[in-house]
């Protein structure tokens, strides 16, 4: 599997942001990390050696990037609405730099799909979400779509607008609802055993519903419980079937 590390000062993050790149062809899979995770937490979980089949094919390039969590919401010394900005701020090196950067390893027209696990579910979902005229899709796993559950009791208006429970039954943009109803790939999965929430899933796919949007609510049974083997088990079946 050919792998690649890149790196460069973030001007949206104000620090180095690396990231690493698996394989040559086929759609671009943008991970973002669970928690306070790095670039190289799905490596680590054996994740890239359950896409091996995939990447080497030619049908994925994996592309894996920093969590900057711990600058934000999991910071306990941090005042909610520091944490909200510096949220903004990860947003935003997503859509400026880290989407030219992937564009630029793959083409103009190559689909980028956000992919995440537990609190990167959310972030996936929410990029996604908020700029669909650059991001074609999302994988979403064992998320939780309310962002309160990570704020610690802080709400205002930037905590809103990335909390997509909170700004999707709200959103009237006809715009970037065509572009978010255009995507075929609005996939929300979770398990239903330990430390899962499958409720969370359910009622933000029934937002979803609510506005038109075609989604894919995949609820796995009790013996799939919050962690890494679920995961690993969940993304190939997507990977085969759905693209």
């Amino acid at each position: 599997m050919k792998r690649e590390l890149n790196s460069w000062f973030s001007p949206a993050l104000q620090k180095d942001m690396p990231i690493v790149t698996y394989g040559d062809y086929g759609f671009a899979l943008l991970f973002v990390p669970t928690a306070a995770a790095d670039y190289l937490e799905y490596e680590r979980f054996q994740m890239m050696e359950t896409l091996a089949p995939y990447i080497n094919g030619g049908k994925v390039k994996v592309f894996s990037i920093n969590s900057i969590n711990n600058e934000s919401w999991l910071n306990n010394e941090m005042l909610g609405e520091h944490k909200a900005i510096r949220h903004n701020q990860f947003n935003e090196y997503v859509y400026n730099e880290v989407v030219p950067f992937i564009r630029n390893s793959t083409s103009h027209d190559t689909p980028i799909i956000t992919c995440g696990a537990s609190f990167g579910a959310l972030h996936s979902m929410n990029l996604f979400l908020k700029r669909p005229d650059l991001i074609n899709g999302v994988i979403a796993m064992s998320g939780v779509y309310d962002l309160t559950e990570y704020s610690k009791g802080f709400f205002d208006e930037q905590v809103y607008f990335n909390s997509p429970m909170h700004y999707m039954p709200n959103l009237t943009d006809h715009g970037i609802l065509e572009q978010i109803r255009k995507s075929n790939h609005i996939h929300i999965l979770t398990g239903s055993g330990a430390y899962e929430d499958p409720n969370a899933s359910r009622a933000f796919a029934g937002v979803l519903y609510n506005k038109g949007i075609n989604y894919e609510l995949d609820v796995w049974g009790e013996e799939w419980k919050h962690d890494w083997p679920t995961w690993r088990a969940m993304l190939p079946v997507y990977l085969e079937t759905r693209f």
